[in-house]
């Protein structure tokens, strides 16, 4: 990490991954962690690719195209809608929200450009417009009791992310307008609250494999059919279990650092997966994000590139209807 004499005072940047150069804090991450939960900072996600789809298809294209139930998307309302492969594996995410006449999306870091080509070529005849508008618009996150007078041109996003147990926003801004007058937070308090909270991120806490179920982003994405993927969520969700699941790790606290993005998670020296996220929490103390093999013991300590765990249960491993055919002989 290295401090940015351009950013806040004090701030330290991140230096590798999938957020480098966003600040990373500014010299106090267990208060950044407070004072974002009370609604007394904001944190810049000025990597995410901001993009918008607007015409009348907007919807009924959307819907026939992601996992998300879009058709009937009321003007105001938040949603998070996945590309998923043929095969049904996560291959794009739109955090999103449609205002009535655009629908206005961000997603991770990297991706947008490819994401807009996709939508692009599905296209065809429909009455819709996608249009990559990252070098228009940033992204900042707050606590919805911090909103204040929005700018002109401003979208306002609920987050997937509380503010602890409380409402939380992502606000895509014009980059020329004027920002809420809050001091600003670095990244290590928001992943923090977003880990505590059991939100997995797309292409951190997932890999090239994930499906949906795995991470238990089912819901509506099983009240539809007919998008891309969905035979295998489907099929999962009815007929079998996901290979593995989503769980919640509390981290021995005795050593000093936190283990990287990506290490083995073992058990009984077999690895049974691997760290999606880790984050020092202001009141749980070191926490991480993993995907394991849905047949790992929910009691079972494991082993995070050395340091202990103990498992938080997000996806109950016996998730799904477990309907099985009566098979005549």
């Amino acid at each position: 990490m290295i401090g940015d004499p351009g950013g806040p005072t004090g701030a330290v940047l991140v230096a590798d991954g999938v957020d480098a150069g966003l600040v990373w804090h500014t010299g106090h991450p267990m208060h950044e962690q407070r004072d974002l939960a009370a609604g007394r900072a904001m944190v810049r996600l000025e990597n995410r690719g901001v993009l918008s789809v607007s015409g009348p298809d907007r919807l009924t294209w959307l819907h026939s195209l992601t996992s998300q139930h879009l058709e009937t998307l009321a003007p105001g309302a938040s949603t998070t809608a996945l590309v998923l492969t043929p095969t049904g594996h996560i291959e794009h995410v739109l955090y999103g929200v449609d205002d009535g006449d655009t629908f206005w999306a961000f997603t991770e870091p990297g991706r947008v450009d490819a994401l807009v080509a996709w939508l692009d070529r599905m296209r065809f005849m429909r009455r819709v417009e996608v249009r990559n508008r990252s070098d228009e618009f940033t992204v900042l996150w707050l606590a919805a009791s911090a909103v204040g007078p929005l700018s002109a041109g401003a979208v306002l996003r609920t987050s997937d992310v509380p503010a602890d147990d409380a409402p939380a926003v992502e606000l895509l801004l014009p980059r020329d307008a004027a920002t809420p007058d809050l001091p600003e937070a670095g990244v290590w308090a928001l992943e923090a609250l977003r880990i505590a909270a059991g939100v997995p991120r797309m292409f951190v806490d997932t890999d090239e494999r994930t499906i949906p179920n795995e991470i238990g982003l089912v819901g509506t994405h099983l009240d539809k059919g007919c998008y891309r993927g969905q035979e295998t969520v489907a099929r999962v969700h009815t007929l079998g279990r996901p290979p593995r699941r989503l769980v919640g790790l509390h981290l021995d606290g005795s050593g000093h650092t936190l283990p990287a993005s990506g290490a083995a998670i073992t058990h009984e020296d077999r690895q049974v997966g691997f760290l999606g996220s880790a984050a020092l929490h202001h009141e749980l103390g070191p926490i991480g994000l993993g995907l394991v093999k849905r047949s790992v013991p929910l009691e079972a300590t494991l082993d995070v590139d050395g340091v202990a765990a103990n498992q938080e249960m997000l996806v109950d491993p016996t998730v799904g209807l477990h309907v099985r055919p009566a098979l005549r002989g």
